[in-house]
């Protein structure tokens, strides 16, 4: 994918425009396919290269064709690529996919907690935020399972004045898995919460600037 390499204290980080992934070593319980985060999205400048480094790295392509290639990385964690030849970086974060027996209500709760605009992306209902869509799209059979211990344990959101933010959450009835706190030697702030469909949430202030 062509990340800057960097660390978080003991944790590996990988930096693309918009999003910084966090690697921790964890037997994990599955991947994103049966998670409420079926997969994430990136868009790229050539998407003929990028397939050419999938084939190279033997990932398993599960779709493909001109505009675009969804396939498994590392621990089955289910990537899309988009294809969009105008953009001036390789590589740039695009979107979450979430599969919910809720779609509107998720949706709204996006909305409600952290002001995602809601919209649509293409035929799916989606929201969005700084630098990143929220897609939501129906799940069939049995309701999708949640994030954490997965190979994508949680998403994450950074937020300007988090402890403010938190109060503000905690004041209209959110329940924190972990409640605000300072991590100097990271030089970072952050706190846990669970939607109300199972996506383990991280919050953060200050990861912007490694």
């Amino acid at each position: 994918m062509g990340a800057q390499t960097a660390k978080l204290g003991p944790m590996d980080a990988y930096k693309l425009p918009g999003v910084v992934v966090l690697v921790q070593k964890i037997d994990p319980s599955g991947g994103t396919d049966g998670s409420v985060v079926n997969h994430v999205g990136f868009k790229v400048r050539d998407l003929s290269a990028m397939l050419a480094k999938i084939d190279a790295a033997q990932f398993k392509v599960l779709t493909k064709n001109d505009q675009q290639v969804m396939f498994l990385g590392p621990d089955e964690l289910k990537v899309e690529l988009t294809a969009d030849p105008t953009l001036s970086d390789p590589v740039v974060s695009h979107h979450i996919h979430f599969y919910t027996s809720s779609v509107g209500e998720m949706q709204k709760w996006y909305a409600e907690t952290f002001g995602a605009i809601p919209g649509k992306r293409g035929r799916f209902e989606a929201a969005d935020l700084p630098g990143v869509n929220l897609t939501f799209a129906a799940s069939s059979g049995s309701p999708p399972t949640g994030t954490k211990g997965r190979s994508l344990d949680h998403i994450g959101f950074e937020v300007n004045d988090l402890e403010a933010f938190c109060r503000k959450l905690e004041a209209g009835g959110t329940k924190f898995d972990l409640t605000y706190r300072k991590i100097p030697q990271l030089g970072i702030a952050i706190a846990f919460l669970t939607d109300p469909w199972g996506t383990y949430i991280e919050l953060t202030e200050g990861l912007d600037k490694l």
